[in-house]
């Protein structure tokens, strides 16, 4: 969309940073060089000093796409935000913003425009009356907010990887720890503050400009402004972490499969349900195996040994290499996993989708589509995840769409990026394999750019379609990188 025929003046309420350049700038400047000074923070532009540094900060993903924003505002302050939507709707740039950093399509570096920084955005308070927590989009999930509200006796069930900033994990619904107890972790959002297209700051909650509160809550990067503080609410701290793990060969992977996805509707709503393929290295060669893996977040070890006792029924228990019940373990021992497994700087490639609901029903074999993604490449490290998202309860009215009760995930991941081609074509491959069981996907961990699904119900697509045209009718947000389905 070409914005170059914007007015310049008289539409934007400009804060006093911004009368100088207003005054002085306006209409006697070619470029904008000259504007850096008004904010707080840094606006970097591609010859500058730093420039590649601003462009990939924080950025998890390895991976370097060829796409260039005209500018990086490294944002210091909400009012940084704001003067950037405004400098943006002066130039006519379209406007990507970068809260964590974990997309691994690295959505926010697009081509045109100013990419703003949220990473100074990382304050957190908490309220001992209400027992809500606010905290900025880039605030770390499990290296920041969880040892804070830890400390007060306090959960919010954040993404699995330490530094998984809020921003991007809510706004597209929030995969978090023990969903099928807490929730998605967008529905633990009571309020968010944003900065318009108009740049203006307002709050948004269930009373006030409740169209924003619902587009927040799953909108992912379509969301029509930019999220400054979330306000959360938080949940007792649970009592105790039991894990139940089992260690099979890849080839009791069509009972397993058909097991575990006929019984995970009925199990206890605290235990976060897991099968996972990876490589075993213990071995003096390596060998691919399969993880059952069963967390169950209860009050006391005897409800954890409750809750994970229908893991003893496995069918092929017999056959497994490794049986461990009701382990004693912590979050931080998962987080110091997850850090040591998925490590940043790597060239990753992901891909995933809702499966459909009645696997497990068709037989023994109804899992065998997707039998390619969990055998991996043969010459690079992969795992895929098949993960219950199964509930009980009704999912809170927002724009996030959970296809069905169960995820699978594929991640790929080399050191060299001339792989990348090889190994895309390997996951499209695998994942055309699995189309038959699939319903869509998450948008989290979605590259809409290269494998467009489904990730929004058609009637939400459309309640959401029609609050962007409303709040952001000139396109000043990029929006989603690449086509919705």
């Amino acid at each position: 969309m070409d914005h170059g025929d914007q007015p310049r003046r008289g539409r934007r309420r400009l804060d006093p940073g911004l009368i100088c350049y207003t005054y002085v700038y306006i209409g006697i400047l070619e470029g904008v060089s000259g504007v850096t000074e008004l904010f707080d923070g840094r606006l970097v532009f591609p010859d500058d000093a730093g420039w590649e540094e601003a462009l990939y900060a924080r950025v998890f993903n390895g991976r370097r796409p060829d796409r260039r924003p005209d500018a990086v505002l490294v944002a210091a302050s909400v009012a940084d935000v704001q003067r950037g939507v405004r400098l943006a709707g002066e130039r006519g740039w379209q406007v990507a913003v970068r809260s964590g950093g974990h997309s691994l399509p690295v959505w926010s570096i697009r081509d045109g425009g100013l990419l703003i920084d949220l990473g100074a955005l990382d304050d957190i308070e908490y309220d001992e009356a209400t027992h809500i927590v606010t905290a900025g989009p880039a605030v770390l999930g499990g290296r920041d907010l969880y040892p804070f509200l830890a400390a007060r006796g306090r959960f919010f069930n954040g993404g699995h990887h330490p530094t998984v900033g809020l921003g991007g994990f809510l706004l597209q619904g929030g995969h978090g720890w023990a969903q099928r107890e807490w929730g998605w972790g967008a529905e633990s959002v009571v309020a968010v503050d944003v900065v318009t297209a108009d740049g203006e700051l307002i709050r948004a909650d269930q009373h006030e400009n409740a169209d924003l509160f619902w587009a927040a809550r799953g909108a992912g990067p379509g969301f029509p402004g930019i999220v400054v503080r979330f306000h959360l609410r938080t949940q007792p701290m649970f009592g105790h972490l039991g894990h139940t793990f089992h260690v099979y060969e890849m080839d009791v992977f069509d009972e397993l499969m058909a097991w575990v996805t006929s019984i995970h509707r009925s199990i206890a709503r605290p235990v976060e349900l897991v099968v996972q393929s990876f490589t075993d290295t213990a071995e003096s060669t390596p060998v691919r195996r399969l993880l059952l893996s069963a967390l169950a977040f209860t009050d006391d070890r005897a409800q954890a040994e409750e809750a994970l006792a229908p893991f003893a029924a496995s069918p092929v228990l017999d056959r497994a290499v490794t049986v461990q019940h009701c382990a004693a373990s912590s979050l931080d021992e998962h987080y110091a996993m997850q850090d040591h497994e998925n490590p940043p700087g790597l060239h990753y490639l992901s891909d995933n989708i809702w499966l459909s609901e009645d696997v497990g029903a068709r037989g023994a074999h109804s899992a065998r589509p997707l039998r390619p993604l969990f055998d991996g490449p043969d010459d690079a490290a992969s795992w895929t995840i098949w993960i219950s998202t199964a509930t009980t309860r009704p999912v809170a009215d927002m724009a996030f769409s959970p296809l069905s009760d169960a995820l699978v995930n594929t991640y790929v991941l080399s050191e060299d990026p001339a792989d990348h081609d090889r190994l895309r074509a390997w996951l499209d491959d695998a994942m055309a394999e699995a189309a038959d069981v699939a319903v869509g996907q998450y948008v989290g961990e979605a590259d809409l750019e290269h494998s467009p699904r489904r990730f929004l119900l058609p009637e939400k697509r459309e309640r959401l379609e029609r609050i962007i045209a409303a709040r952001d009718p000139n396109g000043r947000f990029a929006g989603y990188l690449g086509e919705v389905l």
